[in-house]
């Protein structure tokens, strides 16, 4: 029980903190926050893009090597009923 008032008188506090501020320092934590959540967002962007180049350069790989069994089985088809 203790902690939890403990908790609930500091984010009280961390709030009053925050409402004695000069509109100028809200509006630059603002421009702070949206810089960080566009940022965060880039990052993620790149690294999803990244996920799907990879993914599918995979795929080709595989169906370049399919294509290739494929053409070498005909081939050697083709040379066993020649004979």
């Amino acid at each position: 029980m203790k902690i939890t008032t403990t908790l609930a008188l500091v984010a009280g506090l961390a709030a009053l903190a925050a409402c004695q501020q000069n509109p100028r320092e809200n509006a630059a934590e603002n421009i702070e926050a949206n810089a960080e959540n566009t940022a965060d967002t880039i990052e993620a962007n790149a690294d999803n893009m990244s996920a799907n180049i990879q993914a599918n350069a995979e795929n080709t790989a595989d169906a370049v090597r399919n294509a290739g069994e494929n053409k070498a089985d005909a081939v050697r088809n083709s040379a066993a009923n020649s004979y």
